[in-house]
């Protein structure tokens, strides 16, 4: 069959890339031990490298005085599958600890290094943006914010709020964004010199698909799936109005698309609404408290099916990202479908490559056939 052309991998072991300030750094290869790469839509990327210390009759060490890895060197991890290599996390080398033990033989360097959010997090600022003649936008922040950093918006990030006049920045450029992130209920993502600010992207492109129990085609070697029936259907809050001390009482109710055929809230369970309150905040007007409410009644319709689990890298043959979908199969017609990576865990040691993930679902049912056929074969080998 000519799906057949599409759909075998390359089954060659997936090795680590370590590059550090534009080049390789193989030679230190035979001394790392260890390499952990830690993934979050909410938190920056982080890595830990640990090597192994070295000391010649000449009291020279072997990865410490190679004078490669020092703070602030720039850093880019990837995963290479065969002849195709595929980025996990790039930024910077941010603390080196040489360990000593009693023991020579247990001696360790080890590398903590942090996405480019990072740099972003050098200089604190005092700025406001936007005045009445010259109105500023998220977008337009974004982009100015990034560029003496050599990085650019995702173009698929959203817009923000426009018409911004008078907002102060008192604080460093990354704390400002996340700042604004949350505002606008976006999630703030580093990867590949790129920058999303956007909504959760549950319609974007899926990922290869994760595989349970399909015989020789397995890739996913464990996962646990739980649905969570405490996560409220809707959120309430009190609107101020326009003048005088009176509210209205609002209710908000997600608004994400589903992943998947049957929604997994409780609406039609026969029981009394299940509504959760939203806390007031100070100085908070209606426009604003809807944002908020709107944000967590999006994050608890997320978190209605949680699974974790671990995929072989090599056989999975890609790097797993956050903040985008993944289809699952092998788990039923109930349970199967299009999840949302939530967290990805990133381990390299002697037993090879290993993704630790978290992913997240709002709704029942198995929806595979809207990324089946030749273009869900593809994805598995682009």
């Amino acid at each position: 069959m000519l799906l057949d052309l599409f759909s075998s991998k390359d089954r060659a072991p997936a090795e680590l890339v370590l590059t550090v300030d534009g080049a390789e750094i193989a030679d230190l290869y035979p001394f790392l031990i260890e390499a952990t790469v830690e993934l979050s839509r909410a938190e920056a990327a982080t890595a830990s490298l640990t090597f192994e210390a070295r000391r010649d009759e000449f009291g020279r060490w072997s990865v410490q005085d190679e004078e490669v890895l020092k703070p602030w060197a720039r850093i880019i991890i990837s995963a290479a599958f065969g002849s195709r290599t595929e980025e996990i996390m790039r930024g910077y080398v941010r603390e080196i600890r040489l360990e000593t033990p009693e023991d020579a033989g247990a001696a360790r360097v080890k590398v903590d290094c942090q996405d480019d959010s990072t740099r972003l997090d050098r200089e604190h600022r005092r700025r406001t943006w936007g005045t009445e003649d010259l109105p500023y936008s998220d977008e337009l922040i974004l982009n100015e914010i990034l560029a003496p950093y050599g990085l650019v918006a995702d173009s698929d990030s959203g817009s923000g709020q426009d018409n911004l006049v008078g907002l102060a920045q008192d604080d460093t450029d990354i704390k400002f964004l996340k700042a604004r992130a949350e505002f606008n209920g976006y999630e703030l993502i580093f990867r590949e010199g790129r920058v999303y600010f956007g909504p959760m992207r549950l319609t974007a492109d899926p990922q290869d698909t994760m595989l349970v129990y399909a015989g020789m085609d397995t890739n996913c070697l464990t996962l646990s799936v739980r649905a969570d029936g405490h996560q409220a259907d809707a959120v309430a809050y009190d609107a101020p109005a326009a003048s005088g001390d009176a509210t209205t009482p609002e209710t908000v109710y997600p608004d994400l698309p589903l992943l998947g055929t049957e929604r997994a809230d409780s609406q039609a369970a026969g029981l009394e609404p299940f509504v959760w309150k939203l806390s007031a905040e100070a100085g908070a007007d209606a426009q604003r408290l809807q944002v908020l409410a709107q944000m967590k009644a999006n994050d608890l319709d997320i978190h209605r099916l949680q699974g974790e689990g671990e995929l072989d890298g090599t056989l999975y043959g890609h790097v797993l990202q956050v903040g985008l979908p993944v289809p699952v199969d092998g788990l039923g017609d109930r349970l199967s479908g299009v999840y949302y990576v939530d967290s990805v865990s990133h381990s390299f040691t002697a037993a090879g490559y290993k993704q630790r993930f978290r992913i997240l679902r709002n709704a029942y049912g198995d929806n595979l056939d809207s990324v089946s056929g030749l273009a869900g074969a593809l994805m598995g080998v682009l």
